[in-house]
């Protein structure tokens, strides 16, 4: 790990492997503003007018990957996270500890531990409750993608109507979220998402994903995510544990932990694991993920 400045702010934490490398920020956030193959492209948007910026009341997007908890609301979801973070080196892992969120007595903390070799990280976000009294959230992990590429979800082994009368998975939808919009590709065994620069209107869908992974495709390479998901807990959003949200600017790809009643004074923690490919083509059906996506993720849980 070595401290250096990134576009603007001077106080960041580059940790690399020779393999991958990420950036985090520390004079805001914590964002985790850069993730990719040592001097390769970024897998994560940047806001290049935000990039630099400290202070104020406004909350900023900025990209990267951050830790908010559900569900979304105004304002608890957007506190302004524009204040100095501490970071505390523990050797096998960096801890990024933000101001408390004054607004809803919430603490957050990121731990981030970087595979000596491989193209791996491993991410605990970490939610303390310093209120007196209890609060209802789920821990949620949040990428902001860069432009270009497809988000890919599982959703759970199919069955016969003889063998399954009873629903079996959930797929929740918002507001605006539209079904015939062509970014889309409703596969049997996958859900499919493109980001579009040239898109007019957002889209956005949450499933629960007991496969515990979730990806983004994107120029050759593919990012996955892996995740614990609890199929006897309750998840917020109609029981989501995978959302992806997509407008003109970006693509996120999001896990969300189980929704719970957090005591005062305790902790909840998420943890994912990122995995970094190369040489995997964007798919286009699920033809196309069975062949280029699926060997990676079995790689990974083998």
């Amino acid at each position: 790990m070595e401290k250096v400045e990134y576009k603007g702010w001077k106080n960041c934490y580059k940790l690399a492997n020779g393999v991958v490398d990420m950036v985090v920020t520390a004079d805001v956030g914590p964002r985790v503003i850069r993730f990719g193959f040592a001097g390769g492209e970024n897998e994560f948007k940047n806001y290049e007018d935000m990039l630099g910026k400290t202070g104020g009341d406004e909350w900023l997007i900025y990209g990267g990957h951050r830790l908010w908890h559900a569900p979304e609301d105004k304002p608890r979801s957007y506190f302004p996270d524009n204040a100095p973070v501490e970071v505390e080196d523990n050797g096998s892992y960096v801890r990024f500890t933000p101001p408390l969120e004054t607004t809803c007595g919430i603490q957050k903390q990121i731990d981030i531990a970087l595979d000596p070799k491989e193209a791996r990280a491993t991410i605990v976000h970490r939610i303390t409750n310093k209120n007196l009294w209890a609060v209802q959230l789920a821990p949620w992990a949040l990428s902001v993608m860069a432009q270009g590429g497809k988000v890919i979800i599982p959703v759970p082994p199919r069955g016969s109507h003889e063998e399954h009368l009873l629903p079996t998975h959930t797929l929740t939808m918002w507001a605006y979220s539209d079904m015939s919009d062509p970014r889309w590709t409703w596969g049997e065994k996958y859900i499919l998402l493109q980001q579009d620069a040239a898109a007019e209107k957002p889209q956005k869908v949450g499933a629960a994903v007991p496969d515990g992974w979730a990806a983004y495709a994107n120029g050759g390479r593919l990012f996955v995510k892996t995740f614990v998901h609890d199929c006897c807990a309750t998840y917020p959003d109609a029981g989501c544990s995978v959302e992806t949200f997509t407008n003109a600017d970006m693509i996120e790809l999001e896990t969300v932990g189980p929704l719970i009643t957090l005591a005062a004074g305790c902790s909840v923690e998420h943890v994912e694991t990122w995995h970094l490919f190369k040489d995997v083509p964007v798919p286009t059906n699920d033809a196309d993920v069975e062949k280029d996506v699926k060997p990676l993720v079995e790689s990974i849980f083998s």
